[in-house]
């Protein structure tokens, strides 16, 4: 009896065992399961950054960059056109090579240097694609600062003094425009200066001699007064890149002197008129005021009774210039409202006519 309590005991024991055993390779093999799973699972990949830090453009080398100049996609072959851009216009000595380059006397020499100068301040993808053919072309503010200098208007100066045509005809017609029948070379390097002149000033266009060396040696005529009113209206009827830069040139001091040195601007030019400061004249006109003996020609600049004058000045100046903006702005219109208004409706004021 004893014994049959024992083996049903040790079986109960056995039992036990196993089904712990049992519960823990089952839990075992799950876990191994589970685990394995996860491993084989595909996870989608993480979103990488969209943009590309500076030391990350500096890390890459002439040959990383030349393999993806040729790359397939369009974003990285754009992306490393700008990289390759970035350093060249930021290299100075690549810069003053092209400079160099655009001086040449060889013309496909100077015109493959400005292609690469236009290349590299305006990195788009059409120009490598392309080529450059015109010169509408916005170079970046930061190219635009590597340019600003001495250097830079000298070497375009020069540019524009190997491209001068000895044959143009003469620049006397107000109906048609020259400009796009221009060589590239000239369109190319006065796209560069328009830019420049209209970001910063004229000042160093001037000091470069552009006025002397390429803008009097172009056809305005043969005598000065043909000059003069060929130059004239062409300011006056001409939109293009190198009117741009005449109206900035004529607005400076230096400029307007340069021009005139060149015999292009007329000395007597109603800008450069000084104000009439005949004190004599207003002397005789307000008498009532001064003495019959005031010889107003011996007075001091600081006198009383010629800064009383000078008020006097100003004021008739002021009426005068009010009288004729009045006269200026009164017109007519004539327009029975069965077409648009034109130029032709407006009856104008004749400014010679009396008020």
């Amino acid at each position: 009896m004893e014994w049959f309590t024992s083996l049903a005991t040790t079986d109960k024991a056995i039992k036990a065992a196993l089904i712990i055993h049992g519960v823990a390779l089952v839990g075992t093999v799950l876990l191994a399961l589970d685990q394995w799973r996860s491993e084989c699972e595909t996870k989608p990949p993480q979103p990488k950054p969209q943009y590309i830090t500076q030391d990350t453009e500096d890390a890459l080398k002439l040959t990383t960059l030349d393999t993806l100049l040729c790359h397939y996609n369009h974003a990285i072959r754009e992306t490393a056109v700008k990289i390759v851009c970035d350093r060249a216009v930021n290299d100075k000595d690549t810069l003053d090579q092209l400079l160099w380059g655009i001086t040449r006397p060889n013309y496909d020499e100077r015109m493959k240097n400005l292609r690469a100068l236009a290349v590299i301040t305006d990195p788009r993808e059409s120009i490598i694609l392309h080529g450059v053919t015109n010169d509408r072309l916005t170079i970046t503010q930061d190219s635009l600062d590597k340019l600003h200098t001495w250097k830079a208007y000298a070497a375009l100066v020069r540019s524009l003094e190997l491209s001068l045509d000895p044959d143009q005809e003469v620049l006397d017609s107000d109906d048609w425009d020259e400009y796009p029948l221009r060589d590239m070379t000239e369109k190319l390097c006065l796209m560069f200066i328009s830019q420049l002149v209209n970001t910063f000033d004229c000042e160093k266009l001037v000091k470069a001699k552009f006025v002397e060396k390429w803008l009097s040696k172009q056809n305005w005529g043969n005598t000065e007064d043909e000059r003069q009113q060929n130059f004239s209206a062409y300011l006056r009827s001409k939109t293009n890149r190198l009117a741009e830069i005449m109206n900035c040139i004529r607005r400076s001091p230096a400029g307007r002197e340069a021009l005139q040195k060149c015999g292009l601007f007329p000395y007597s030019d109603v800008e450069d008129s000084e104000p009439d400061n005949d004190d004599t004249h207003l002397v005789e006109r307000f008498g009532v005021l001064f003495p019959e003996t005031l010889d107003v020609n011996s007075l001091d600049a600081n006198h009383p009774t010629r800064v009383l004058l000078r008020s006097f000045q100003t004021t008739q100046t002021g009426e005068d210039q009010r009288d004729r903006n009045q006269r200026h702005r009164e017109a007519m219109v004539l327009n029975d409202g069965s077409h648009p208004v034109t130029s032709d409706d407006i009856i104008q004021r004749d400014p010679a006519s009396p008020a």
